[in-house]
């Protein structure tokens, strides 16, 4: 049996990758799957367990599903299990204390289009002694509940963890006696707290990358109780590790903040749109200038306008000592300063307009994060990226941390930090469908570089005759100039 599901699921021998692994590793994994109501996929999944050759058994732990799971599992060629209890916990516990071998290897029972060889691959850090506990690496990032809840969390409380993409991810391989010494959490949390316990524990932790996944979503209604979950045990976990201090717990806040302006958090608000309106916020969006205003009000336009004139400053170093001026200045005045800017006429015509048309808007900005974040909710934009200014005790303490989507490539490390990477780190995202059209808007030289990689260019107000005069750039009056092209141009993406 075992033999044709690796002739369908494509294994063989080949140079390099799962296939070579295949003709060198044994049976050695217990594959578990947790279950309810997987009777869309189970077979599947099943299947493709047993194409692995590392896998020895496939045990479904079925949830006392009222569907076809369990008849489906087992016609597929699993032994299933109901189990003790309702609850993933319970069945990843159920599994574990049912497996043959020492490996156990965790699957969801709602995966596809998986590429051969996964198991094999979780499977080789453990028999190498290279490590004890194993998570799944897949895609660019991690849902919502991972980017806002987990991640921030871990980086403030197991700032050890902090590097892991995927810490609450259920695709798992793990020593059979590490699993029985750990505690099984009964909700959503059971994965992270598995991945806690294990490091607690002083196991040697490893990730493995398995290329992108599929699986379904949960509904938004869900992800609330799972951020709760989630937020619950790593709370538990620290405090149990004397971790837990109020300093913590608001420097916790403060990570998740910083979060929602990360590039990976972005794109996972994408949801399959192929349309992208890139707003520049100073100068664009507002007519005049966060950094001016809120040094106005603070009492340090001078000092700012000094350091503006210092032409043989880079952005960057620019950039930082701006940020060093307002040191000791509230959080609140930052957000009041960023609620009472003027906005264009036409702006938020513009997003409702572009979002109804299918595009996704993002307000993109030298700024900081802060402000973006207010503007772009202010025009109802779908996000906002800047650099973040970091707070203590709601008081900012001048430092100033480059947002990453800026950077440039690791191989062009010569090239600017820029708002044009942006668009790059976009266009190179792999989830499909791939994004198809990109709009621009700006209105000086720095964003000139963002204006030339989009497929339709915009300026308004331009600070500098060179825009005006660079092929492939309109300048507009006004954002309501916007409006009618938008219609045309969504439906030309959609006929595709």
């Amino acid at each position: 049996m075992k033999a044709k599901y690796r002739r369908r699921f494509g294994f063989k021998a080949t140079k390099n990758g799962p296939a070579l692994q295949s003709t060198i590793v044994k049976a050695c994994a217990s594959v578990v799957i947790p279950a309810l109501n997987e009777a869309k996929r189970i077979q599947e999944v099943v299947a493709y367990a047993l194409a692995d050759p590392a896998t020895d058994e496939v045990i479904v732990i079925d949830d006392s599903s009222i569907d076809n799971t369990a008849m489906l599992a087992r016609q597929a060629g699993a032994l299933v299990v109901t189990s003790s209890m309702l609850g993933k916990g319970t069945s990843m516990r159920d599994g574990a204390a049912a497996a043959i071998q020492d490996i156990v290897v965790y699957l969801d029972g709602d995966l596809a289009n998986l590429r051969p060889g996964i198991i094999t691959s979780l499977c080789l850090p453990l028999l190498n002694n290279e490590a004890d506990f194993v998570k799944a690496r897949f895609g660019r990032g991690g849902g919502r509940v991972t980017e806002l809840t987990a991640k921030p969390m871990l980086k403030v409380f197991f700032p050890e963890l902090a590097h892991l993409a995927q810490p609450l991810g259920g695709i798992i391989a793990a020593r059979r006696s590490l699993l029985q010494a750990l505690t099984f959490e009964d909700g959503y949390g059971v994965d992270v707290g598995l991945l806690v316990d294990a490091y607690l524990a002083g196991a040697q932790l490893a990730e493995v990358d398995i290329g992108s996944l599929e699986h379904d979503s949960q509904p938004l209604h869900d992800l609330t109780f799972m951020a709760n979950e989630v937020s619950r045990v790593i709370f538990n976990r620290a405090k149990l590790a004397g971790r837990l201090h109020v300093e913590q717990v608001i420097a916790m806040y403060e990570s998740q903040r910083q979060v929602t302006a990360g590039i990976d958090y972005v794109l996972s608000l994408r949801k399959g749109r192929r349309c992208l309106l890139l707003l520049d916020m100073d100068g664009t969006i507002t007519p005049s200038r966060f950094a001016l205003e809120l040094a106005r009000i603070t009492g340090n336009e001078a000092a700012l306008m000094q350091m503006l004139d210092t032409p043989h400053d880079d952005a960057i170093t620019r950039s930082e000592r701006i940020a060093g001026l307002f040191r000791f200045v509230h959080k609140q005045q930052f957000e009041q300063t960023a609620r009472s800017l003027e906005i264009r006429p036409g702006v938020v015509e513009l997003v409702n307009q572009a979002r109804r048309a299918g595009f996704m808007v993002g307000v993109v900005s030298d700024s900081y994060f802060i402000a973006a974040e207010i503007i772009r909710r202010r025009i109802f934009a779908d996000f906002a990226l800047a650099h973040t200014l970091t707070f203590e005790g709601d008081v900012c303490n001048g430092q100033l941390q480059i947002n990453s989507a800026f950077l440039p490539d690791d191989d062009d490390a010569d090239a600017p930090i820029c708002k044009s990477n942006v668009l790059r780190c976009v266009l190179a995202d792999k989830t499909p469908p791939p994004v198809e059209l990109i709009w621009a808007v700006g209105d000086n030289l720095n964003d000139l570089e963002m204006l030339r990689l989009a497929d339709n260019a915009f300026v308004i107000d331009p600070k500098s005759p060179k825009l005006s005069e660079e092929p492939g750039i309109a300048v507009i009056n006004a954002f309501t100039d916007l409006v009618k092209l938008l219609g045309h141009e969504a439906n030309l993406v959609d006929q595709k």
